[in-house]
């Protein structure tokens, strides 16, 4: 990742410069805040349904009973996102264009972002023990969720880091970003009876709560190996 910290100078000498970082300083305070509350909703949650094998009060009252053969189309091809092919092609597209924009810290942040938000969920649903459709279907945090919206998340995040944005700017493009890509995911999972509508609500606040603690640790592990200038 030290690619990024060097450029040229006469003579083939090279200088050292400020690497660009995948979370903007001027967000790391905010998105310590997001992550905090998300991290706390997760857990909450995870408390109230532990053990449960149907609907709460609040997934009955917002959940989707059944959809259109059209609308069932737009959902499956939504959930194809998080299905490992569908994954695959969104991080390695994402990660192709970093490595063509010589940043590497935030390819890595493409793939460890997406992956310990999975991870996370991975770890939760046997502590969780929330099931849905019989007891061998583990719901609880939704993982496609979380998937697809630390994807979204991290994408904004690099796209205001390179666009230069503002932290008012910054911030309501990644969490815009976050939230129409869990909403449309949370909606397909509950709309093909994969989740409660909480289960989604869970996988979208982990990953809030994992992915600017990733970008915070990628950015400190490179700028620690990075050579002191001269």
């Amino acid at each position: 990742m030290a690619e990024d910290l060097i450029r040229p100078t006469r003579g083939g000498r090279t200088a050292g410069r400020p690497a660009r970082a995948v979370l903007s300083p001027a967000l790391r305070a905010w998105f310590g805040l997001v992550a905090a509350l998300a991290a706390l909703v997760v857990v909450v949650l995870g408390a109230v349904y532990a053990g449960d094998g149907e609907a709460g009060g609040v997934d009955a009252r917002i959940a989707v009973d059944g959809v259109g053969s059209s609308w069932r189309r737009v959902a499956l091809a939504t959930d194809f996102l998080g299905e490992p092919l569908g994954a695959a092609v969104l991080v390695g597209a994402a990660v192709t264009g970093c490595l063509l924009l010589r940043w590497p810290r935030a390819a890595v942040l493409v793939v460890a972002g997406a992956g310990l938000a999975v991870g996370t969920t991975t770890l939760l649903k046997p502590l969780v023990g929330r099931t849905i459709h019989g007891h061998d279907n583990l719901s609880y945090p939704s993982g496609h969720t979380a998937f697809l919206t630390a994807f979204a998340l991290t994408v904004a995040l690099l796209a205001t880091g390179r666009l230069g944005l503002g932290r008012t700017a910054g911030l309501s493009l990644v969490l815009a970003a976050a939230l129409v890509a869990g909403a449309a995911m949370g909606w397909a999972q509950v709309a093909l009876g994969a989740h409660y509508p909480t289960d989604a609500l869970g996988g979208w606040c982990t990953a809030l709560a994992v992915t600017p603690v990733t970008a915070w640790l990628v950015d400190t592990v490179a700028d620690a190996g990075r050579p002191e200038p001269r």
